[in-house]
């Protein structure tokens, strides 16, 4: 038994004609009807037409086809996309913070072989040898920022040849 085909739906989409006459005023109609602005307003002019596209298709909701005569007699037809749906992931918030420039701290010590490869560690916290003289540390990936010290870090310099071990507090 084959499925049931559905039915044919006609596709709609809003058809929005703007009349351009000379002295730059705008006559709407929407599929057809009258487009007046919203009550109190003024008179569409030529800068109202993001107003009129975004009402027209319920604020990009929905596609809108759009014809404008220019008062000169020149036609132009466009065809404005609905906008992709938002999640909460895609949502734009509120102005975008402009990102900080970051604050660049020197750790320097002396003691060094020359040409050494200097270990640079973040202190993320402290903890005792064992009585066997084994040190054991669970990392908190919440402490890793330096943002989140609060009043500053320690910073660990360590020549892998020399041995040399600088501790500094960065604030």
């Amino acid at each position: 038994m084959r499925k049931p085909e559905p039915e044919s739906v006609p596709v709609s989409i809003p058809h929005v004609v703007l009349d351009v006459h000379a002295d730059g005023t705008l006559t709407a109609t929407l599929d057809g009807a009258p487009f007046s602005p919203p009550e109190g307003a003024p008179a569409w002019l030529r800068s109202s037409f993001p107003e009129i596209v975004d009402l027209a298709s319920r604020n990009r909701v929905i596609p809108v086809r759009v014809e404008v005569r220019e008062a000169d007699g020149a036609v132009f037809t466009d065809f404005i996309p609905s906008r992709p749906h938002r999640t909460s992931e895609n949502t734009p918030q509120a102005a975008p913070k402009r990102a900080a420039v970051p604050v660049f701290h020197t750790v320097e010590g002396p003691g060094f072989v020359p040409g050494e490869d200097v270990a640079v560690a973040i202190i993320t916290g402290h903890t005792d040898a064992a009585h066997t003289g084994i040190a054991r540390a669970l990392i908190d990936p919440t402490h890793l920022s330096a943002e989140n010290a609060g009043g500053g870090v320690e910073v660990l310099l360590f020549g892998r040849v020399s041995g040399t071990t600088i501790v500094r507090r960065v604030p």
